[in-house]
């Protein structure tokens, strides 16, 4: 089980009880969050399409408070047994990668992934852009654990919809997103608007396209059942193809979007 909470009054206070945590500030700076005791300083961001921001892990047991400026800061949770340690990792040790090629590259923000980040017992985070009039989610691919994809994981995508000139989300913005099950019984393509949630508990899922003056943002939080914390995938056998095709083209230039730095600059 996983929930996304996001844009708190702050000052705010909670406890997990049955869930650990990945606390992300989105539109906010100099964040103070206090877990059990211990006092914390988050830098953050002015937006998502500005920086890379640091952020936190937060134990299952856990009582948090966040307080600080206004601004946009999501606490990611996810059903949890085993107790980590409280963890804050800084924007420049948040590993970056450009994934795809051709219209299909985007930027994918490793916050805390199995290959990222090993304190956690359930819980995936990261954080994917897509530059305007490119394809992310793509091919199409699912981990719902029916048939050979053995690994489960609901998803839940949190949309923030750009402007090139921006630095977060834009209320005129829009994308789409495509879904569909494996029998059939789901088959829909919807229009996303900046700030919506879409959860996926089953059934591939892309892609999610950006019209060309509207970059895309998503944070992507995964967790499951199973005994290994894993983020593997299954893609459509009708399109595993495309990943070959990747190698006769090249990464977009607008990647990689951003840094810990900031922007990166283009010539």
């Amino acid at each position: 089980m996983q929930t996304l909470w996001s844009r708190p009054p702050l000052p705010v206070s909670l406890a997990l009880t049955e869930d650990e945590g990945v606390l992300v500030p989105l539109s906010a700076r100099d964040i103070d969050v206090t877990v059990d005791g211990q006092a914390f300083r988050l830098a953050g961001r002015d937006g998502v399409f500005d920086a890379v921001s640091d952020w936190m892990y937060l134990p299952l047991g856990s009582t948090v408070t966040i307080a600080g400026s206004a601004g946009e800061v999501a606490v990611c949770t996810a059903r949890a047994t085993e107790v980590f340690p409280v963890a804050h990792i800084a924007a420049a040790d948040v590993p970056v990668e450009v994934r795809g090629a051709g219209r299909s590259t985007r930027q994918v923000t490793n916050v805390a992934t199995p290959s990222s980040f090993t304190g956690a017992d359930r819980i995936n985070v990261c954080e994917v852009i897509t530059p305007g009039g490119n394809w992310s989610s793509w091919p199409p691919h699912r981990h719902d654990g029916i048939g050979e994809c053995t690994v489960t994981n609901e998803e839940i995508y949190y949309f923030r919809i750009g402007r090139e000139d921006q630095k977060h989300g834009d209320s005129i913005g829009q994308g789409l997103f495509h879904v569909y099950t494996v029998d059939g019984s789901v088959d829909e393509t919807v229009t996303l608007h900046d700030g919506d949630v879409y959860v996926v508990p089953q059934g591939y899922h892309g892609p999610t396209v950006a019209p060309p003056e509207y970059p895309m943002y998503f944070l992507n939080v995964l967790a499951g059942p199973g005994e290994e914390r894993s983020m593997s995938f299954c893609d459509d056998p009708d399109h595993h193809w495309i990943r070959e095709a990747w190698e006769t083209q090249a990464p977009d230039p607008r990647l990689p979007w951003s840094s810990a730095a900031g922007r990166t600059e283009r010539a």
